[in-house]
């Protein structure tokens, strides 16, 4: 059978069940996914030269590594050819593009250092996100940024920030859409501290002052990111989620949740509804961690499932601007995105192809037995067919066919580098 034909086949199916395959497929086209640049340098970027510090810590030395913008924008083309749809490219602040003999340190940051990577996401029809950058670099300080006590390293990082905002302004008007712009810091403590309340009071005046500069909300959409605990901070962060959670309330900007970190028995999927109650947008990194933050390789596993479950039966696909984090130098960088990248398109097309409704009402009904059963069963529903189908449809290779690009693009060009 052709995939046309598994695809009919598999609309049937599912009709049957009241879900118009068609529409759910209509739209995952229009669901854009933040494609982070990290992946294919190792979080390097182009700022700076020695290895990563302030909590970021990569591993793995495979081969191939990205060494300039143009290598980093050619591995990213090639991903690209491999992931249906047309997405957003995620920015972090180091990977500013300089001419020669040209430098400018991260406080001093202009629009016209990212120049060249608006004019390839115009080329590829690309939305951009962007991050200011709170670590490796000699201005964090005993692990701390902005809630340093030394008011020089606090005024330093937020006229990061500050530069940053006008950064990702410019970059939603020159691509005629929204960039979300997200600010974590590493900053906290190894052991156990004798002031909790000072290093976030801090914080939250050099956010003030940040944020203070005026911009267009409608254009820049600022969140703010938790962590439970970080390399060289596992007694003390400073942007706890419970931090987070109420800055960004009380100051009308984003909350971003990374399902990578919160402790291992929490899990995203169970608190996105009760984040969208009360924002009407909120950000999402989806990574996998491991025991802990360790970013690995998103796959088309529980959780990155039931986050998608959560997007979709709470309508929120509009709502939630969603990204992914990770980093694996340990395999090939080529084939870790495109494994991430449509794994979780995979989740969201499995989400989309739920008959969300039908569950709520059994569950309403209490009917517990039937709800169990009916969502055991769709576990082997054709969704394959679906996927492929999408695939097809969008020009994107199906199934593993993609992989013989990888090995060829390895020995062809990043071997030699």
């Amino acid at each position: 059978m052709t995939t046309k034909e598994r695809y009919e086949s598999a609309k049937e199916i599912y009709g049957a069940l009241g879900i118009d395959t068609d529409e759910a497929i209509s739209k995952l086209e229009n669901f854009k996914i933040s494609m982070h640049c990290w992946q294919g340098d190792d979080v390097q970027g182009f700022d700076h030269e020695g290895p990563l510090t302030g909590g970021i810590q990569t591993t793995g030395d495979y081969p191939g590594r990205a060494r300039t913008p143009e290598e980093l924008m050619a591995d990213i083309d090639k991903v690209l050819s491999f992931v249906p749809g047309k997405h957003k490219l995620n920015l972090h602040a180091n990977y500013a593009i300089f001419e020669e003999g040209e430098f400018a340190d991260r406080d001093q940051l202009k629009p016209e250092h990212f120049k060249r990577w608006v004019e390839f996401a115009k080329e590829r029809g690309l939305g951009l996100d962007f991050n200011p950058t709170y670590f490796s670099h000699p201005m964090v300080k005993d692990n701390l940024t902005l809630s340093h006590p030394d008011s020089e390293v606090r005024d330093f990082w937020i006229r990061h920030g500050q530069a940053c905002i006008r950064i990702s302004e410019y970059f939603a008007d020159e691509l005629s859409q929204p960039c979300m712009m997200n600010i974590w810091i590493p900053d906290g403590y190894k052991d156990i501290p004798a002031d909790r309340m000072g290093p976030r009071a801090r914080f939250a005046d050099s956010l003030d002052q940040i944020l203070g500069i005026g911009y267009d909300k409608k254009k820049v959409l600022v969140c703010l990111e938790s962590k439970v605990f970080g390399i060289g901070v596992e007694s003390y962060t400073v942007g706890s989620a419970e931090f987070t959670m109420n800055y960004a309330m009380k100051h009308g900007i984003l909350p971003l949740m990374d399902n990578g970190h919160y402790h291992p028995t929490e899990v995203v999927s169970d608190k996105l509804s009760s984040m969208l109650l009360f924002h009407d947008k909120v950000g999402l990194h989806i990574t996998r961690p491991v025991r802990w933050d360790s970013d690995h390789v998103v796959l088309f596993d529980d959780e990155t499932k039931e986050i998608a479950k959560e997007i979709v039966r709470n309508d929120a696909i509009d709502r939630c601007m969603c990204g992914l984090d990770f980093f694996d130098a340990s395999i090939n960088r080529i084939s870790a995105w495109t494994v991430g990248m449509r794994n979780f398109q995979k989740a969201m097309l499995y989400a989309l192809l739920q008959p969300s409704r039908k569950l709520k009402e059994l569950q309403d009904q209490n009917r517990f037995t039937e709800l169990m059963m009916q969502s055991e069963e769709l576990k082997t529903y054709p969704f394959g067919d679906v996927w492929d189908y999408f695939c097809e449809k969008n020009g994107a290779p199906v199934r593993e066919a993609w992989y013989a690009e990888v090995e060829a693009y390895e020995k062809e060009v990043l071997s030699k580098r």
